[in-house]
């Protein structure tokens, strides 16, 4: 028989029943909200606001609860703000008569990383952090080719395990709560004072998003910046347009993204934010156990009318709605056939998202690597050169460039140099075709990765190449921390947007990187050196093991599988690189 539905905020999270079974607490990890219902009356008796001070209506994520042992405190695990929040309850929303609380946030508890458990036993509060220490450097990480491990530290996702925290603080109160309060406030930088915005007059934003390469293994070659040679895996050679373009505009060594993998790579680099339900069925997915891939606006291989993994702020094309400016999506969060269309066939995709439709060239392809990015950058310059014509373009364009992910060793593909230098050139023709038109003196160009769990890094497996590309960049070395919700508050900045999350609105704006006057010399894209008709050979070890490779969507394929591969295709044999260096947060999680 079917039960009385309830409703609540959006994507229940976690669910506590009280001790008397009164009250039952659920929590929303999508709109920082916890519901509180009488069990008897079947209906909701308050919410409870778990919002950070940034109140953008999610980035908290609560995701796991705990009641006090007198039943009048409750404790949630706040997954992306690193903490435990506390709530002294009042005695109606407890269910408890001696409960004196207010219902109100009283203060926070700083714990590790992503804390997704609670528990509260006597005096001690005890916590799981579903990510624990984080990551490091990992030069270990296999390039292609190598004989992959079980399980490797050097993988991204294998550098991520749980801890558990345990402190006396269940009735911690007064000044020592807002002392742990403070240092939640300091460490999530909600006391950070903010630079004034000022920009070039810029009016268009073009934003590409590429797949999966570290900082060294694309720019670990420049000298000019800390790089670490041995294992780049593109050289100038393969990648004279990466390379070129990041010494006319600025080479940036401490940009790092905040996703670890595809599913949610595509979601940090769009809405800022990425929903408890994603970062908790990721590696159920990755580890091959049967989970589908539902991400990027597909729900078990369909659009679903409420994405389970969709962000309750929405995304970057969302907000660019709400202000009423244009904006035009080329490849992003769409779907499309598996196969390459036939001779005299066009691409034909379809978009994911709502706001997407209309606004998405359906000519332009999303994922499959079998289309050269030359194709795409052919159905972009063909558009754009009707708006050059027209004297009119979007406010914010979306790009996707996908094909520097490659398709491993596996027979008959192009090998990883050329689908490399297919990326690269289409990438220097679209930077070309910009500076070769009227828009060139208002207009700012993004590139970045959606991940970098595709390769090794010598400072962090996060760390990544990102361009900034306008007329007002000039070739300088940034050594300022940065991330991907940094580049996407920039962007709001630029275009006069909201926020989507804490992490934007927290974010670090480029606010200090333009020059006053432009240069508005064109850009002239280079040719590497490499065919980009150059195909992997039809049989061989790589080849063989390239057919375990699933790479029909993002990152559907072993990974770890899938680098040893590159490593061997690239480098051949090569040694894999042992440490030359360690970073400071390596030397601190091997203690």
């Amino acid at each position: 028989e079917a039960g009385t539905r309830i409703r609540v905020a959006r994507h229940p999270s976690a669910l506590l029943l009280s001790t008397d079974g009164s009250r039952l607490f659920a929590a929303s990890g999508s709109t920082d909200r916890v519901s509180v219902i009488d069990t008897r009356s079947q209906r909701v008796v308050a919410t409870l606001n778990d919002a950070s001070p940034a109140a953008t209506g999610e980035g908290s994520t609560p995701n796991a609860l705990a009641l006090s042992p007198d039943g009048g405190r409750l404790f949630v695990a706040e997954a992306d703000n690193n903490a435990v929040a506390v709530f002294d309850l009042s005695a109606s929303t407890s269910g408890v008569s001696e409960a004196t609380g207010s219902d109100a946030l009283a203060g926070r508890i700083p714990v590790g990383w992503y804390p997704s458990a609670v528990t509260a036993d006597d005096g001690d509060l005890i916590v799981v952090n579903g990510k624990g220490r984080g990551t490091a450097s990992n030069v270990g990480h296999w390039q292609a080719g190598q004989s992959r491990p079980a399980h490797s530290p050097d993988y991204t996702l294998g550098q991520i395990n749980g801890t558990l925290t345990i402190l006396p603080v269940v009735r911690t109160s007064g000044a020592e709560l807002g002392g742990f309060s403070n240092r939640v406030a300091s460490a999530n930088g909600w006391n950070s004072a903010q630079q004034a915005k000022k920009y070039p007059p810029f009016e268009h934003v073009i934003y590409i998003i590429k797949e999966n390469r570290t900082y060294d293994q694309v720019f670990g070659d420049l000298r000019q910046a800390d790089g670490d040679s041995s294992l780049v895996f593109f050289p100038r050679s393969v990648s004279p347009n990466h390379h070129a373009l990041a010494e006319r505009f600025g080479i940036f060594d401490r940009f790092f993204v905040n996703a670890e993998v595809s599913p949610d790579g595509h979601n940090w680099s769009t809405a800022a934010f990425v929903t408890d339900y994603a970062e908790k069925t990721i590696p159920s997915n990755y580890s091959g156990r049967g989970r589908s891939y539902d991400y990027q606006g597909l729900n078990r291989g369909k659009i679903p009318d409420d994405d389970v993994s969709e962000p309750a702020s929405g995304y970057l094309w969302n907000l660019a709605d709400r202000a009423g400016i244009t904006y035009r999506d080329y490849g992003e969060f769409v779907a499309e056939m598996d196969e390459a269309p036939g001779a005299n066939t066009r691409v034909s995709t379809t978009a994911t998202k709502p706001a997407l439709i209309g606004h998405t060239n359906t000519a332009y392809s999303g994922w499959n690597l079998d289309i050269p990015d030359q194709a795409r950058a052919d159905v972009w310059i063909t558009e754009f050169q009707e708006f050059a014509r027209a004297g009119k373009m979007p406010a914010l364009e979306i790009l996707t460039l996908p094909n520097d992910h490659t398709s491993g060793a596996q027979a008959g593909k192009p090998t990883p140099r050329a689908y490399m230098a297919d990326n690269d050139l289409a990438l220097g023709r679209i930077v070309e075709a910009l500076s070769r038109s009227p828009f060139w003196k208002n207009t700012v160009m993004f590139v970045l990765e959606d991940d970098a769990q595709d390769g090794p890094d010598h400072v962090d497996s996060h760390r990544s190449p990102v361009l900034v590309i306008s007329a007002y960049n000039r070739g300088k070395v940034f050594h300022r921390f940065a991330n991907t919700t940094d580049v996407l508050a920039t962007i709001e900045d630029i275009l006069g947007l909201g926020r989507m999350s804490q992490f934007d609105h927290y974010g670090r704006p480029f606010r200090e990187i333009w020059e006053s006057t432009p240069d508005l010399s064109p850009y002239v894209a280079l040719k590497s050196v490499v065919p980009l008709d150059e195909k992997n050979p039809p049989r061989g070890a790589l080849a063989e093991a390239s057919k375990k490779l699933a790479l029909e969507k993002e990152d559907l394929s072993n990974d770890d599988l899938f680098n040893r591969i590159l490593w061997g295709a690239i480098k051949g044999d090569k040694p894999y690189p042992g440490p030359t260096r360690m970073s400071a947060l390596e030397a601190k999680v091997s203690r």
